[in-house]
């Protein structure tokens, strides 16, 4: 089978390729590296068993042609360019916003041509501002003043799931929205606001750990390996056609816990430090509390339950960085 998957060089985008390949699987990739980068397909574009099995487009999903080619070239379409992290929003708001309405709108616009299965990848973000727990995929989306663009972000993927289930339910266009929580792992950068491998890095050097707010917010960490196999498991599962379904960890944890953990983790002597919202993002920043989600549905469909725990994922994570 041949794969594509968009943003096919960013942190989920590579393991997602690693495993189709892995499988013996032929995947194709569309990235313009804007967060992604070609280091994290190293290890597949070096390694003898993938070679002509692997094929690298570096070019924006906003470039018709492309896309066009790529699409009707492969059997399944993954859809996970996007703009990425909440410093990239609050510093690029348009370009933002642009990339993930458009692109979304582009990608389902080709595999609809060519009636491609696809999934599109959205974020637990849109659920906003409420803090209650667990978060279900029927729950009513509240969010912030349009003054606020933190807020830009969760509406734009919010329109991306419209457009997808519009395409399903107009066209029958096979489309699976999965809502990813807090997705973590090696390969993952702290540069875009990333918490865990931003404390991690944060921790080896020694530096503090720079908790924004007070660190009483909470949220629940999905290791990467299990998100890649729930992914594969709904593009292979019938019945995921037209649905929304949360993909997420279920050990809630406070900011502050996690920064005391990881300090324990890696026998750190770093401090630990707090920094207002304000300051670290500016007034057009507001976040969320609470960040947990039900899983009870994505369950019954195909038997997720998050294999690796939060400890695993720390000690994967720190192990990958002090290799590095």
């Amino acid at each position: 089978m041949k794969i594509l998957i968009t943003g096919g060089a960013g942190f989920i985008g590579s393991h997602l390729a690693e495993a189709y390949l892995e499988k013996g699987d032929d995947v194709y990739i569309i990235d313009d590296l804007s967060t992604g980068s070609l280091d994290n397909l190293q290890p597949m574009t070096s390694d003898p068993r993938f070679q002509n099995r692997i094929f690298v487009t570096v070019d924006t999903i906003l470039n018709h042609e492309s896309l066009l080619e790529l699409t009707g070239i492969c059997d399944v379409v993954f859809h996970l360019a996007a703009a990425v992290g909440v410093l990239t929003i609050l510093e690029k708001p348009l370009e933002s916003i642009r990339t993930n309405i458009q692109g979304t709108e582009k990608v389902l616009e080709l595999c609809n041509k060519f009636k491609k299965k696809v999934l599109i990848a959205s974020t637990s973000e849109v659920y906003g501002k409420h803090l209650h727990a667990p978060l279900v995929e029927t729950d009513n989306i509240i969010y912030g003043p349009s003054s606020k663009f933190r807020w830009s972000y969760a509406a734009s993927k919010l329109m991306d799931e419209f457009t997808a289930l519009a395409y399903y339910r107009t066209h029958g266009l096979k489309t699976i929205v999965a809502r990813l929580f807090n997705t973590v792992g090696p390969r993952q950068t702290g540069a875009y606001g990333m918490v865990i491998p931003r404390f991690v890095d944060q921790a080896l050097s020694g530096k503090p750990l720079t908790i924004y707010g007070d660190g009483s917010q909470t949220r629940t960490f999905t290791y990467v390996k299990d998100v890649v196999q729930a992914f594969m498991a709904l593009m292979e599962t019938d019945d995921a056609a037209g649905q929304v379904l949360n993909i997420g960890g279920i050990e809630e944890i406070s900011i502050r816990s996690l920064a005391e953990k990881i300090i324990e983790l890696t026998a750190s002597g770093s401090r630990i430090e707090y920094i207002p919202y304000e300051k670290a993002f500016g007034k057009d920043f507001e976040d969320m509390q609470r960040r947990v989600p039900g899983i009870e549905k994505i369950h019954k469909l195909i038997g997720y339950d998050p294999k690796t725990t939060l400890d695993e994922i720390l000690r994967q994570i720190i192990a990958s960085k002090q290799i590095g």
